[in-house]
């Protein structure tokens, strides 16, 4: 009989090794999955100064933090309240196994664990945390597995990446900005104690909703580091324990510039992929505090705006639809550092600067008058201010008549070419266009990077349509001394250290310098003495154009220093007039031009003058200055450019 109970016995065992080598071969294949697992890792869109702008969040909101720059105080607190012998066991700890054992064979149940961080690893990252005896043999294989072909760092910074803190917050560094707002090297020892206590029970130690809770396990923490290892000192362990830090749950997102977000998106999903899961850090060129200096002025100009409506008694419905938008540039790199595409995110995301159509009023006739220019005109040139009416065939090869007319309905006569564009004249612009031909606009137009131009005479007085970042290309042909450039946020993108993309700034060379700077000198005394007198800034020298549209549907103004040219739109979303009376961009618009300038001169240096290039010349004419060149030539020295005399 004890022969027979030998061989079964015998048979058994031989059953169950070869059981257990077939189960053990077959689970340790999926090390390979382990080591090739992907988080799910939330992607960072940084300013130009390294401040966040948000964070791209799937699913699983996840910071990823190699494991040099996590604080090595975070690791012995971890390891002391969750596996003081992480750095001697293979990768499961025999003793407290068998522990465990014994109390679950009382139990008849699985009522204790005894899992190392290393099988804590395993289960979260191809396991369930199911309590079975073939889940808990899987996990223990596995542990051991891992261990071969991990080293314990490696483990380490899988394990505090990987692990789920509560709060929708995934790795230590997320829970360290989830709760505290800080990033790791911030932490003191007891907010560290905090998060490695939230591992047993996220939810139930949540600082934010169980604090006493929260720090009671922390205290037991820093007590088992200090009394039970002896890796802390008195005076740390002292401070440690009275410390009552406060915890303020954190948003997933922290999106601060919504709409700089949405334009990344919207901008890098097509060619880098889904940024939710990515783990990119992205590079923007915008700043975040001039971002938040344009948002201040953009509302500030709504608000006035409002408040005119409401006298006016305005319906309810109707004041919804006024919108606006801003954008901020430096004009010699293209990069964009402010752009707010709308007075409210929450209550519209569309982006009027980017994909609001309007159009542009006065804000294009700079471009027609450095035509002008180009073709020969100076700033000195006469134009007719006077009314004309002019024949024309429409599309259905009907003869029309056109009789344009002057914002403010009068006529001045002779003007001079600069006089005409500081006063806005409508009638002289159209004389201008009338006396060199306006076929030879449109030409230089397309040129100048002018797309879907109407070959008539009423696009020098506005009626063309754009989006606001197309038309700050535009200006920078102006403000960049003849030189375009193309508009851009994103400047780089990373994942991990490696580089996968980067912006440089595009750049074409379309006008003489010396050519621009006649325009951008008559743009000055927009803001001196014209209509946009209103944006004066003390100490600082911006060249501008204000932009109104017909029945004041649209109010713009188009504004530069030597390194920061901005943009400032108003109108209703539904293309409707503004008021019911005429409004204008020198009162609505240009306002918030001094506002942004104010401030921004308060935060940021910029040059505040104007350079003056070779062969610009200043001649003393009909009792004031104007400047001349060797294109743009002084009337009465048309043929004897060689007269210094004439030069003051």
């Amino acid at each position: 009989m004890i022969k027979k109970l030998g061989i079964v016995f015998f048979i058994l065992t031989v059953v169950t090794v070869i059981g257990l080598a077939f189960f053990y071969q077959s689970v340790v294949e999926e090390v390979d999955d382990i080591l090739h697992h992907r988080m799910e890792v939330s992607s960072v869109i940084l300013d130009r100064n390294d401040k966040k702008v948000a964070n791209i969040v799937g699913k699983e909101f996840r910071l990823y933090v190699d494991f040099e720059d996590i604080p090595p105080r975070i690791i012995e607190a971890l390891l002391a309240i969750e596996d003081t012998t992480y750095f001697e066991h293979p990768g499961i700890n025999i003793e407290a196994i068998f522990r465990a054992a014994v109390k679950d064979i009382i139990a008849m149940e699985m009522v204790e664990g005894a899992s190392t961080i290393t099988q804590q690893f395993v289960r979260n990252t191809v396991l369930t945390k199911k309590k079975t005896i073939y889940r808990k043999l899987k996990e223990v294989f596995l542990s051991l597995e891992v261990e071969k072909v991990m080293t314990k760092e490696e483990i380490l910074e899988r394990y505090l990446n990987k692990i789920y803190f509560g709060g929708g917050f995934y790795g230590v560094r997320t829970a360290a900005w989830g709760y505290f707002q800080k990033e790791l090297d911030a932490l003191t020892l007891k907010e560290m104690a905090i998060l490695v206590g939230l591992i047993k029970a996220p939810s139930f130690y949540d600082p934010t909703k169980n604090y006493d809770y929260s720090i009671g396990r922390a205290n037991r923490v820093v007590e088992r580091m200090y009394s039970g290892l002896g890796w802390i000192g008195k005076e740390e362990y002292e401070k440690a324990l009275a410390e009552r830090p406060p915890a303020k749950r954190g948003t997933k997102t922290e999106n601060v510039a919504p709409y700089i977000r949405d334009y990344v998106v919207r901008t890098l999903t097509p060619t880098i992929g889904d940024l939710r899961v990515g783990g990119y850090i992205i590079k923007t060129t915008v700043d975040l505090d001039i971002q938040n200096i344009a948002r201040q002025s953009l509302q500030s100009g709504y608000k006035t705006i409002m408040n005119k409506m409401q006298k006016q008694k305005f319906p309810e419905e109707r004041v919804k639809k006024l919108n606006g938008a801003i954008l901020s540039l430096n004009q010699q790199s293209g990069e964009v550092l402010a752009m707010v595409g709308g007075v409210s995110y929450k209550d519209s995301p569309f982006n009027r600067a980017t994909h609001g159509k309007r159009q542009i009023g006065s804000s294009i006739k700079p471009f027609f008058y450095q035509v002008g220019l180009n073709l020969g005109y100076s700033g000195a040139s006469i134009l007719n201010d006077v009314q004309k009416t002019y024949d024309y065939i429409d599309g259905d090869g009907n003869e029309q008549k056109w009789k344009p007319q002057n914002y403010s309905k009068n006529v001045t006569g002779r003007i001079t070419l600069r006089d005409a564009l500081v006063r806005s004249r409508n009638l002289a612009t159209i004389d201008l266009v009338d006396q060199l031909g306006a076929n030879n606009f449109y030409k230089e137009l397309i040129r100048f990077g002018f797309t879907d131009l109407p070959k008539n005479m009423s696009t020098a007085l506005g009626s063309y349509t754009t989006s606001m970042f197309n038309l700050a290309r535009q200006y920078t042909l102006i403000s960049n001394y003849g030189t375009i450039v193309e508009p851009f946020i994103i400047k780089a993108v990373y994942d991990g250290n490696r580089k996968v993309f980067e912006n440089e700034t595009f750049q074409k060379r379309l006008n003489e310098e010396r050519q621009a700077y006649l325009i951008i000198d008559i743009m000055k005394d927009v803001v001196k003495r014209g209509s946009g007198r209103r944006a004066r800034v003390k100490g600082i020298e911006l060249a501008g154009k204000t932009g109104t549209t017909d029945d004041g549907k649209d109010v713009w103004f188009n504004v530069f220093a030597p390194q920061v040219q901005t943009h400032i739109w108003y109108g209703n979303d539904d293309n409707t007039p503004i008021l019911d009376k005429k409004v204008s961009a020198a009162i609505y618009a240009a306002p918030i031009a001094k506002e942004f300038f104010t401030k921004l001169a308060d935060i940021r240096h910029f040059e505040k003058e104007f350079p003056v290039p070779k062969g610009v010349h200043r001649y003393r004419f009909n009792d004031s200055w104007e400047n001349f060149t060797d294109i743009s030539k002084p009337p009465i020295l048309k043929n004897r450019v060689d007269d210094e005399s004439l030069i003051f």
